[in-house]
């Protein structure tokens, strides 16, 4: 069994989803479960609607909501022969529960709203790609992901609840591949114990393919996006990119850790438990080689692995006294940074002075500078980027760094780190 999850990007016209519908048939006489996203920018425009309807202009959020409901009954038109197919109707209780919630006075916090809205776009998609499947020869069972994925009620970044998860996939998922070889679910989104939907964060529906493969004991999991695979760099901000044939695990979570725009680390960790593989793929092109994840790959053929981080701000932190920056010290300053929910992308230390880089948010930065100012003096630098390059040599960061005033740098024998 495999796991595919296919994103909002292949989603994005009736051409796409055909083209998905292909990808899918190629796999023929093969067992998967396929993890959708929502389609195109609908998590944007359902954002929107919580915004309104959170911010009191309720007719404005309906009349988003009925714009969303119009694209996703257009793209079903396009798609499915049936003008009477039962998943019209499918689509309008989904409409009709969130026009439910948005006739609602608000009176719980922003993102508990934000859950039962957003979680839309998923069932959206995933209902109308599973009818055209199955219209068009591809059978397969759908399947509502909040009856299976249990977390607790931390709205907008949502924990596994993996003991009964694990027992709704035995009971409610494996059987079905008895009759069907596909089965469609939901990335993204849960359900607490008390049926409110719920959303996993970041790179939530990644994460969620990475569960089902996890809990499924799969043989691969495989993320289909616009790309060929992972590149050394954002080929948006760096010239000369290079696809990574192979990378390992803990090679990505360092990636992400500094900041790249890869796979999260929260996907990677329920693969590397159970040495599933996980490859990226490009659904416009399906035989491109791709690039593979796994326990084992040879670094030394890795190229350089650039990361750029915009928008930081380089705090120095005195101590008032001059006296020296101790543990006590230290560990005071990362009570104040945890508190506020900030994270530090760089840091360094020296007798009387701590320095951290981190992204710049200004009402976070004018709490932390009020926090920090109780017992230290805060000096800081705005407008600055974080250069991170694994694997580096230095003619490399010569080029990179030309031109640029450096205002604090660290090494390690693989890593350089550089604010500027």
């Amino acid at each position: 069994m495999k796991v595919f999850k296919f994103g909002g990007a292949s989603l994005a016209s009736i051409e796409r989803i055909q083209q998905v519908a292909a990808i899918v048939r190629s796999f023929a006489g093969e067992k998967l479960l396929i993890v959708i996203s929502a389609m195109g920018k609908t998590t944007n425009d359902l954002e929107k609607v919580v915004q309104h309807f959170y911010n009191g202009q309720k007719e404005l959020a309906l009349q988003l909501l009925t714009h969303i409901e119009a694209q996703h009954v257009a793209v079903a038109k396009q798609l499915l022969q049936n003008p009477a197919h039962p998943v019209y109707h499918q689509l309008q209780q989904f409409f009709t529960e969130a026009e439910w919630t948005i006739g609602e006075t608000p009176v719980q916090m922003y993102d508990y709203y934000y859950d039962q809205l957003v979680s839309l776009g998923e069932l959206l998609s995933t209902a109308i790609v599973s009818a055209y499947f199955n219209e068009n020869g591809l059978q397969n069972a759908w399947v509502d992901v909040r009856d299976i994925f249990r977390t607790d009620d931390n709205y907008r970044d949502a924990n596994i609840d993996w003991e009964v998860t694990q027992r709704n996939v035995t009971e409610k998922i494996l059987p079905l591949f008895n009759a069907v070889p596909l089965v469609i679910s939901q990335g993204f989104i849960g359900s607490t114990d008390e049926n409110e939907s719920v959303t996993l964060g970041r790179e939530g529906s990644d994460y969620s393919a990475a569960v089902f493969a996890n809990l499924l004991n799969a043989e691969s999991q495989t993320i289909w996006k616009d790309v060929e695979g992972l590149k050394n760099a954002d080929p948006k901000l760096f010239p000369n990119t290079v696809n990574i044939p192979q990378i390992t695990y803990s090679e990505v979570i360092e990636m992400a850790y500094y900041g790249a725009q890869v796979i999260h680390p929260k996907t990677i960790k329920p693969l590397q438990n159970k040495h599933i593989p996980l490859y990226v793929k490009c659904f416009l092109n399906k035989d491109l080689p791709g690039t593979k994840i796994s326990d084992t790959a040879n670094t030394a053929q890795l190229p350089p692995l650039i990361v750029l981080k915009q928008q930081q701000v380089l705090l120095s932190i005195i101590t008032k006294d001059f006296g020296f920056v101790t543990e006590k010290s230290i560990s005071g300053i990362y009570d104040i940074f945890h508190r506020l929910k900030i994270q530090i992308n760089l840091m360094q230390n020296a007798a009387i002075s701590f320095s951290c880089c981190i992204d710049h948010n200004p009402e976070k930065i004018a709490a932390l500078i009020k926090a920090l100012q109780a017992g230290f003096k805060v000096t800081y630098n705005e407008g600055l980027s974080l250069l991170t390059v694994r694997h580096y040599n230095q003619p490399l960061l010569d080029e990179l760094l030309k031109g640029r005033e450096a205002l604090l740098e660290q090494r390690s024998r693989h890593t350089v780190q550089v604010v500027y």
